[in-house]
């Protein structure tokens, strides 16, 4: 153990560890890159968090930048939860503090689990209705911010936070709040980063104000700090939308004061395979008219390979060698839902297939929401690596794009099953690479760019659903205006003098770096 690590080690009621198997565990996230860091630690409380934070700003004042970077589940598929200084993990703050069933408030730690979470909310008849994983902590679902599957209708994880404790870079801890000018112009009057923070971001809002607003008006674009249009309304201001999004690089989020809303009715879900993909897309639409909490598009391609892996998904395949599934989920009554599922299904060919759910038919849906998880994972051969994922596609060039699609899988030799929501417009595609080929690295950035330049042709955006991280920072970066590129650079420098809170994603990645670094061996974890 080295003498930094030993002197952290006295300094935190948590651990730090810098030993060869713990820091090759936490060299990996839900990405395909891999980076090793020097020390990795677990505080115990907000106040560990400062103390870290306040040693790591100390040295990179006399020329010693460790880069530090907090890490939730370390799902996370554009390589933000990496780090080679410090990765600080929330695993052991997972406690909930405090609930207010009435108010329908809860207070959480960051390390807290969706699923924990939802569990222990269920209890006073209440819930977070977002469509992540289950395994995402509340503070990475707030760095990251992603467009989930049911975001369309309730809405993202930023719908139900009230307000957030964060560890500044320098170690000092700021509460956000729906505060008024006259408290801003309090907090600014202060000798602290806080203060400081309060003074320039305010100015920043004034000078700029034209192209801080032309950021916002661009909602499908997730790169750089976006929220920096939605800090500011009327007289009021709320820091809280700035760290959304922000992947850790403005200050690590320690505590969270959530809303909480009444626990849904078990849900009620059809499943529809067509031949053709107007039919598909036409049902879509019809379905938005529901209102449903999802509704996710696959390539019928993906269904043939889980049956392969032993799956029993006849009922929805029928024989069908290509084709297009769409899946719903409602959250209303049952029987309201079987009568317009009923009218609508009496519109589209017979050949069309559709499997709602009864007591008969539950255990084939329930397989069916296996389905990606059994095709990411049981490839015959290589690895799904996410590469481009969580990419914005407009509905009405979904089409085209599949069309663009079909010329890349042939000129890169992949195999190409477009997957995602049709409610949010944001889609995935994860196709097989060969790890131990030579060519590897070259082929997933060739990947990477083909398939940028298709979405951007179709009028998608690369980062649309979730932030840049590491590597579509590899093509953002670039693309971005030097206009807007000022702001968001600005806005960094206004949180974190020293350039050590994540300094190497979003604005700081560089292309070098992380197309050098693709891991060469598979996850030990599954992959979702």
């Amino acid at each position: 153990m080295g003498k930094i690590t030993k002197y952290l080690n006295q300094l935190i009621v948590g651990s730090v560890f810098d030993t060869p198997e713990i820091l090759e565990s936490y060299s990996t996230d839900g990405s395909a890159l891999k980076i090793r860091p020097k020390f990795v630690a677990f505080p115990e409380s907000t106040d560990d968090i400062c103390k870290l934070m306040r040693f790591f700003n100390q040295i990179a004042t006399k020329n010693i930048p460790v880069s530090v970077t907090v890490r939730g589940a370390g799902q996370d598929a554009g390589g933000a939860d990496l780090s080679t200084g410090l990765v600080i993990s929330t695993e052991k703050l997972n406690r909930m503090l405090e609930i207010d069933p009435r108010e329908k408030l809860v207070r959480v730690q960051a390390g807290m689990t969706l699923r924990e979470l939802n569990t222990a909310l269920s209890v006073s008849g209440l819930t977070i209705p977002i469509g992540a994983h289950g395994d995402d902590t509340i503070g990475g679902l707030i760095s990251n911010s992603p467009i989930d599957t049911k975001s369309a209708k309730y809405g993202g994880i930023m719908n139900y936070v009230e307000r957030l404790e964060v560890v500044l870079a320098n170690g000092e801890c700021l509460q956000t709040s729906h505060m008024k000018r006259y408290h801003v112009a309090k907090k600014a009057a202060e000798k602290s980063l806080e203060g400081e923070i309060y003074r320039k971001l305010s100015r920043l809002l004034y000078d700029k104000t034209e192209s801080i607003a032309s950021i916002g008006k661009d909602s499908r674009d997730r790169s750089g700090y976006p929220n920096i249009s939605k800090i500011q309304y009327k007289d009021t201001l709320d820091l809280a939308p700035l760290f959304a999004g922000a992947q850790g690089t403005l200050g690590i989020i320690s505590e969270v004061i959530l809303r909480a809303v009444p626990l849904q009715k078990r849900p009620f879900r059809v499943i529809a395979t067509f031949k053709e993909l107007d039919s598909a897309l036409d049902y879509a639409y019809t379905l938005r008219a529901l209102k449903p909490s999802e509704i996710n598009f696959y390539d019928l391609k993906m269904i043939q390979e889980a049956r392969e892996s032993g799956k029993n998904l006849d009922g929805i395949l029928r024989k069908q060698e290509n084709g297009f599934v769409i899946f719903a989920r409602f959250d209303e009554r049952v029987g309201s839902c079987a009568k317009k599922i009923a009218s609508i299904r009496s519109r589209f060919p017979r050949s069309t297939r559709f499997v709602i759910e009864s007591q008969d038919t539950r255990a084939t849906i329930n397989e069916f929401e296996n389905l990606l998880l059994i095709y990411l994972n049981t490839p015959k051969s290589g690895e799904r690596v996410p590469v481009l994922t969580d990419f914005y596609l407009p509905s009405h060039n979904l089409g085209n794009f599949l069309s663009d699609l079909r010329i890349l899988e042939q000129k890169l030799g992949l195999d190409l099953a477009l997957y995602g929501s049709y409610a949010t417009s944001i889609y995935s595609l994860r196709p097989k690479f060969q790890l131990d080929d030579k060519d590897y690295a070259k082929k997933v950035a060739t990947f990477l760019r083909a398939g940028a330049y298709i979405i951007d042709r179709q009028d998608g955006k690369l980062a649309g659903g979730s932030p840049e991280g590491r590597l579509k920072a590899v093509v953002t970066n670039a693309d971005m205006r030097d206009s807007e590129k000022a702001i968001h650079t600005r806005v960094k420098e206004i949180f974190d003098h020293n350039n050590i809170l994540n300094p190497d994603i979003k604005l700081g990645a560089s292309s070098k770096f992380t197309l050098t670094h693709f891991r060469t061996t598979g996850l030990p974890k599954i992959m979702i």
